[in-house]
């Protein structure tokens, strides 16, 4: 490949627009994100991502130049650039510019598989641990709702630690999920703590149906409550008032995608 260009300055155009693809903004107008550590950017690279470009310290173009696609443009950057791109202590050092592609923004027809619908969830640590653990238990996908953070979000991002590119993930409306589930006699179960709330347990896991996990404080939009199949709950035994919404989602993926 034609040689790497380096950049110094923290005051480079280039690293201005990246720094700009960690925000809302910047994903809007150049529909582009950034991922940041080789663990997220490898995955990103073996799943075929649209990785426009690479960027990286020179420590880290040579610990990883064996991995990396001699077809993609690659950038060699400064530790001082480095620490621009990211809000954690400690800059992994690589970073991935990686296309926002029309597959990504719009929700896939139908409802085959298993799929998490995220209502108003905030947390960018649950939503991470909810796509991993929907990842490992064989979901089809995630759809982000209205008033979820953004899954391009860099603390979201990081969270995800890879599994995004392993299952599909889109923004949608949940009310019109909730009818593409319904047309299709396909069941949509909710969380809830009410006499109408079913034991977990007293259902028959399947392969294609929505499970919705509510906003952290709030719990799921009353509106939504009532368009689904069954709402569920999960029985405590000791003195906790309620579970953490990301360990209820996994107990309840396991338990229902069998």
């Amino acid at each position: 490949m034609d040689m790497i260009e380096k950049i110094t300055s923290t005051q480079n155009a280039k690293v201005k627009k990246w720094q700009h693809l960690t925000t809302k903004k910047g994903h809007q107008k150049y529909h582009q994100y950034l991922v940041e550590g080789w663990h997220t950017v490898g995955n990103a690279l073996t799943a075929h991502e649209p990785v426009q470009t690479l960027i990286a310290t020179g420590e880290q173009l040579d610990a990883h130049q064996n991995d990396l696609p001699d077809t993609i443009e690659q950038i060699e950057i400064t530790e001082e650039i480095a620490k621009k791109l990211t809000d954690t202590v400690t800059p992994q050092g690589i970073f991935a510019v990686v296309n926002i592609t029309a597959a990504t923004r719009v929700a896939p027809a139908g409802a085959d598989g298993a799929w998490l619908l995220l209502d108003r969830i905030q947390d960018p640590g649950n939503i991470g641990t909810m796509v991993r653990t929907a990842d490992a238990a064989g979901f089809t996908g995630i759809v982000f709702g209205k008033g979820t953070s953004s899954r391009f979000n860099p603390k979201v991002i990081r969270s995800m630690q890879g599994s995004q590119f392993h299952v599909q993930l889109t923004e949608g409306d949940l009310t019109e999920w909730l009818q593409t589930f319904q047309t299709a006699n396909k069941p949509v179960y909710g969380t809830a703590l009410n006499k109408d709330a079913k034991n977990f347990r007293d259902v028959t896991a399947g392969n294609d149906f929505g499970l919705i996990m509510g906003n952290e404080g709030q719990g799921m939009a009353p509106e939504l409550m009532t368009q689904t199949t069954e709402n569920l709950y999960i029985p405590i035994k000791g003195n906790a008032e309620s579970l953490n919404v990301a360990i209820a989602a996994g107990v309840l993926m396991f338990q229902l995608n069998q």
